[in-house]
């Protein structure tokens, strides 16, 4: 169907990461974190007086973790999306199968790419395979649009596995494919209707998102 944006016709990007919210419940507050980034002082916007985000420190603390291979993890998409018109929900990626590979040089720091050399070693011997799941939004108030930071509850509505993701054994570090990553771009974005992201912070990301490919890939 028509697309959301014109720069990629052939895709839908499914964005996700391995915390099931967003470390800021709004673009206001987004912004404030990135400040503070950006002055090395990312501290002062979880402790700072009279507005500080506590609950959204201990919500990031809780669920990051190191990680062990890019292919072990479970992925949520943070924030909602559509599921056709007039229902919201959340996705995930949960692998099928339970795995833990060895850190390299833990407790010291490990190799700058050992995530990416730990998926050429799961992928040179096997397939992997996800399960996708979806959560569908019933209640508008404790499963809220607008605020990223808030945890869906799964009492309320579980993931349901919808389908399955299957990335076959394969080689992906040629030199022709890392060039082709050094300018790939992804877009929340790359979406048809009825899938598009909902909330501030994804209306947020499309501009941005955008604006960032362009300079890497003019960089590249």
């Amino acid at each position: 169907g028509p697309k959301l944006m014109d720069d990629e016709l052939y895709t839908q990007d499914l964005t996700a990461v391995c915390v099931p919210t967003f470390p800021t419940p709004d673009v206001i507050a987004n912004q404030d974190l990135q400040t503070e980034i950006l002055k090395g002082t990312p501290g002062l916007y979880f402790f700072r007086p009279r507005r500080s985000h506590l609950l959204d420190l201990l919500m990031q603390s809780w669920w990051n973790q190191t990680q062990s291979n890019p292919l072990e993890q479970r992925y949520y998409s943070c924030v909602p999306y559509l599921l056709g018109e007039g229902q919201a929900m959340m996705y995930s990626f949960r692998p099928k199968e339970k795995r833990r590979a060895k850190i390299p040089r833990v407790p010291l720091r490990p190799p700058d790419n050992y995530l990416r050399d730990a998926m050429v070693k799961t992928l040179a011997g096997s397939d992997v395979e996800f399960d996708i799941l979806v959560q569908v939004q019933v209640d508008a108030h404790r499963m809220p649009i607008e605020n990223a930071s808030v945890l869906w509850p799964e009492k309320l509505s579980p993931f349901v596995a919808v389908g399955t993701l299957r990335i076959p054994r394969q080689k992906f570090d040629s030199p022709s494919q890392m060039a082709f990553a050094h300018n790939l771009s992804y877009n929340p974005w790359h979406s048809i209707a009825e899938h598009r992201p909902l909330g501030n912070q994804s209306r947020a990301r499309r501009r941005m998102y955008w604006e960032l490919s362009q300079l890497r890939q003019s960089m590249n």
